[in-house]
């Protein structure tokens, strides 16, 4: 992984790690009881130590039923519960034009995110509006990326249209990769009558450093490690008003280099790049909601040899409706679909070349949801899916012989997932 540009932020990260290393299952019993009860205290208040300093918090916890395939877990036929969000950040204004803010999360998604804090995001943010209409400002440090409707704020579950954002777009293998980077992000806003017009552009280095990712984008784990070089995201953004409606169009440029490990590492050195376009869209009226997102990604392995040697073109969408038919009930409906290979969308190509079946080369999902808002701080979901295809399988979920599904090409092409969501903030 290349050094970070604020090697302080890395230090804290490293510090807390450290701190739970030994004492890991009591520390994460600790911030979970914390954050569960903690909101009873605040009644969903931020919790404000001074005049500029604010602090925030939230906790969810998943289950999760399946029919055929693992899902976070070993979930077949028994409800599992390997999925918890954890999260406290802060904001601190000293001056009026700087901010400061970052989040600690604590994850659990299966055989891999074990709950270890990590370093959501850490950055300065430093902006100067020029008249009443004209803003710019610069963030550095750990930043979110700039993508789509949903990437900004998709830790938080109050702010996810389902339990899970649509995995067509916003994969949950990929989740650090996408979420947040290390680096600067410029901005401006025009604000007039006629709506808000934003720009986003990033530039720096993704978070490469997990089994996860390499797994997602190698389709095996190896002992090397995954560095990634500078990339670049960017966002142009248009918003009426009335925030009534809003479109978005994001691109993004990465590549990766793996080096592999000279001990019982099979794998050669070779890169990796990632190239996707998103179009967004969304629709808001007094009771309803609709969205859309539809991506075209160029995808390509080089230096490994065949067959993880390739280059494809892939795409992905999903339509989604969401309808609050009483002051605390929301009823959501969607249907997505993802194709790695736009060229082989029905896999038969990679059946008759690999001999493996060919539903794992797309996954079709239509999603029905019921969300109920307790209080403004306290939140339910409960949600079915049903899914032909495996290729959205999260890593998670296809790696550990015991909580997932070893063998990838022995999986079922058409199951059915259950799900509850219980999630808090303060």
């Amino acid at each position: 992984m290349n050094q970070l540009p604020f090697s302080q932020l890395n230090n804290l990260s490293a510090s807390l790690k450290c701190h739970v290393r030994h004492s890991q299952p009591m520390a994460i019993k600790a911030l979970i009881y914390y954050l569960l009860f903690l909101p009873f205290g605040m009644q969903g208040k931020a919790f404000e130590l001074f005049d500029s300093v604010q602090v925030h918090g939230f906790a969810s916890q998943a289950m999760f039923l399946t029919s055929g395939n693992n899902m976070f877990g070993p979930s077949i036929s028994n409800p599992g519960f390997d999925f918890t969000e954890l999260g406290i950040n802060g904001s601190w204004l000293p001056l009026p034009n700087l901010r400061l803010s970052m989040q600690i999360l604590s994850r659990r998604d299966g055989a891999w995110s074990n709950g270890s804090p990590v370093l959501d995001f850490g950055l300065m943010d430093y902006s100067y509006n020029f008249t009443s209409d004209y803003r710019l400002g610069i963030r550095a440090g750990r930043v979110r990326q700039p993508y789509g409707l949903y990437n900004d704020t998709r830790d938080v579950a109050f702010t996810r249209p389902s339990i899970l954002l649509p995995q067509s777009i916003y994969y949950e293998g990929t989740r650090d990769f996408t979420i947040s980077a290390d680096g600067l992000l410029a901005y401006g806003e025009i604000r007039k009558p006629w709506g808000n017009l934003n720009l986003e552009l990033f530039g720096g280095y993704a978070r490469t450093d997990n089994k996860e990712t390499q797994y997602s984008f190698i389709q095996q784990t190896y002992y090397g490690t995954l560095a990634s070089d500078p990339g670049f995201v960017g966002r142009l953004s248009y918003e009426t008003y009335d925030g009534a409606l809003r479109l978005a169009l994001s691109g993004a440029y990465t590549s990766m280099r793996y080096k592999p490990n000279p001990s019982g590492d099979n794998l050669p050195r070779g890169n990796i790049g990632f190239d996707p376009i998103l179009i967004s869209a969304q629709y808001n009226t007094e009771k309803w909601t609709f969205s859309s997102e539809y991506s075209y990604n160029f995808f390509s392995n080089s230096g490994f040899g065949p067959p993880l040697d390739f280059s494809t073109n892939g795409e992905s969408y999903y339509f989604q409706a969401a309808y609050r038919f009483a002051p605390k009930w929301e009823l959501m409906g969607r249907y997505e679909a993802y194709y790695p290979n736009v060229d082989d969308e029905s896999g038969k190509a990679f059946h008759q070349k690999y001999g493996q079946p060919a539903y794992t080369q797309f996954a079709k999902i239509l999603t029905l949801g019921l969300r109920y808002d307790i209080t403004p701080w306290m939140m339910v979901r409960a949600e079915y899916d049903y899914t032909n295809g495996t290729a959205l399988l999260t890593p998670q979920s296809t790696l550990n012989a015991q909580t997932g599904n070893p063998d990838y090409f022995n999986t079922v092409q058409y199951w059915n997932t259950f799900g509850f969501l219980v999630s808090f903030r303060f």
